[in-house]
């Protein structure tokens, strides 16, 4: 593989590597990319695996090769700190002062303002939201913190790295914001190893698409809002205010309506397909927010004010005008239904009600976002074939000239490793499944006496689970979301006989070495249901090309 790669690297074009797991990939495209003295980019599935090439394999590296490199790895914006919102959040009259606090003893300390670095901070944060680096309030170079942006410093840091590792999220974020002013953070190469590839397609999808949430509407008032209450635009009239409180009025009203006729026409699924006309009524209330919207961007513009005016431009107004056009612009696209290339469809998770549209093939766009702008991409996993065939993953990805190279594993599973299924187990949508689970559970982990993960296709299922073992175990209980990931696997790493409870994250990309890690329980394998509204869309359009879904 090894020798493949270094063979891509040279002579430029696409190679598909097939290696299963454990058989030293990372290995085989590093040392060939480290020798071949160009800035090399590194995309992973997860973090994990982002964190562990950069704290394991390149210090290993650096030390066995004997050749002078850099390195930097870098996460998407909202793991870092932005400097400018927590002033921001310190002036606002019920700033939370103690997690200021913590937060400005912290920054006193760090170099990078990863939050990853916060071990005692939750994952779903809500005050981290207040105080993130994300795109969509972004100053760029007119920040007042620009210089000292963490942001801004992670990017310098990677345009002088040899190699700049990176997660598909991030990848795809960057290209999809590339053409905007504040969204690039990845600095250009030309040659490229994408890891885990078989999930390009699908964060390509997350990220080529359109999405309106209640969620993203709340985010644009609550900051309009705190943009006023500081003082940092003028609203003499309260011509603003009014505008702001529109918006806010009609996002509620909508929301609830499409709620109401999700119901009335869709039950209860998480996902629910949508078509032209699917909105009957409530299109007037969309219309509204819409007008809405278009209403706070004028108003916003004007107290901007412009630059060639002569008049010093008001850059936090600014950035909230472009984040209400932003949304008007994407909400008429969702209403009208009307490109053939997307499947549109309404989904709910807890409070949160999301419009989106997803993009039916990607390969046209992972083309043009990634391959035609390398000299050369090398395109690895565990799995990317289908029957020993690279035919699949060619047409999904866009590389139908792609070579390949496919390396089996050395292990001997037959004599390594035990796989057990029970055989008495009920069907997952049944009530009796999260009690059957439980037992098999407790059962396995007293056998192995801890030494575990266990992990899951839903949190609603872990926490079930997590509840009815946890007490009767004798093992120390770790879950995810009590820390960042990274804290996780330390943990878990350190602490004899431990059990680690989680979800999709901790699937894939994960190396614990020896007898701390003696097995891994998995609930179910999350297979992609066929009445998903994205899968649903894909296999109409295979089978309108005469093409054979299921196969």
């Amino acid at each position: 593989m090894a020798a493949a790669v270094a063979d891509t690297l040279d002579d430029g074009g696409v190679l598909l590597a097939e290696a299963g797991t454990g058989t030293g990939k990372t290995l085989a495209y590093l040392v060939p990319a480290i020798l071949n003295r160009q800035r090399i980019l590194v995309s992973t599935g997860t973090k994990n695996l982002q964190e562990q090439i950069y704290f394991k394999d390149i210090p290993a590296l650096r030390h066995a090769l004997g050749v002078p490199f850099t390195a930097t790895y870098m996460k998407g914006r909202a793991n870092y700190l932005c400097l400018h919102r927590l002033d921001q959040l310190r002036a606002h009259p019920a700033a939370p002062m103690d997690f200021i606090s913590d937060i400005d003893e912290w920054r006193r300390a760090t170099e990078t303002g990863d939050r990853a670095e916060l071990t005692e901070l939750a994952e779903d944060s809500s005050l981290w939201h207040d105080v993130s680096a994300i795109a969509e309030t972004c100053l760029g170079s007119d920040c007042p913190q620009y210089r000292e942006c963490y942001v801004t410093r992670m990017r310098q840091k990677a345009a002088e790295s040899d190699v700049v590792i990176v997660n598909h999220h991030l990848l795809c974020a960057d290209a999809s914001v590339r053409q905007s002013t504040y969204g690039e953070v990845i600095p250009d190469c030309h040659y490229a190893i994408i890891d885990e590839a078989h999930h390009l397609e699908d964060v390509a999808t997350q990220y080529f698409g359109k999405v309106i949430s209640n969620y993203r509407v709340a985010d644009l008032v609550r900051d309009a809002d705190r943009m006023v209450n500081l003082g940092q635009v003028e609203d003499h009239d309260s011509e603003l205010r009014h505008a702001i409180n529109a918006v806010d009025d009609h996002s509620l009203t909508f929301f609830g309506a499409l709620q109401m006729v999700r119901h009335a026409r869709g039950g209860f699924e998480e996902r629910l397909r949508i078509g032209p006309g699917w909105f009957g009524d409530v299109l007037d209330d969309g219309l509204g927010l819409i007008a809405a919207l278009n209403t706070l961007e004028g108003t916003l513009r004007l107290r901007a004010g412009s630059e060639e005016a002569g008049a010093q431009k008001n850059e936090d107004a600014d950035t909230i005008a472009r984040r209400a056009a932003e949304l008007r612009d994407d909400l008429t696209f969702l209403l009208e239904v009307t490109d053939t290339s997307f499947v549109y469809f309404f989904e709910t998770r807890n409070r949160g009600v999301f419009l989106r549209a997803a993009p039916i093939d990607v390969s046209g766009i992972v083309r043009d976002m990634l391959v035609d702008r390398m000299r050369a991409t090398v395109m690895t996993s565990a799995t990317l074939t289908v029957e020993g065939r690279f035919d699949y993953v060619k047409g999904r990805l866009g590389v139908p000239d792609a070579a390949s190279v496919r390396v089996p594993s050395e292990f001997d599973f037959t004599e390594q490793a035990i796989l057990y299924l029970p055989k008495q187990m009920p069907a997952p949508n049944s009530s009796q499944y999260a009690d059957a689970v439980s037992r098999e559970v407790s059962d396995l982990l007293r056998r192995t006496e801890g030494r575990a993960f266990v992990l899951f296709t839903s949190y609603a299922m872990l926490r079930t689970v997590r509840d009815r073992v946890a007490a009767d175990l004798p093992y120390p209980i770790i879950v995810q979301g009590s820390a960042p990931r990274s804290a996780l696997l330390t943990q878990f790493r350190t602490t004899p006989n431990a059990v680690l409870f989680a979800t999709s994250s901790f699937w894939q990309g994960v190396d614990v070495v020896g007898e701390q890690l003696s097995c891994v329980i998995i609930d179910k394998l999350p297979f992609a249901s066929p009445g998903d509204p994205i899968t649903a869309a894909r296999i109409e359009a295979i089978t309108n090309e005469g093409g054979n879904a299921f196969a």
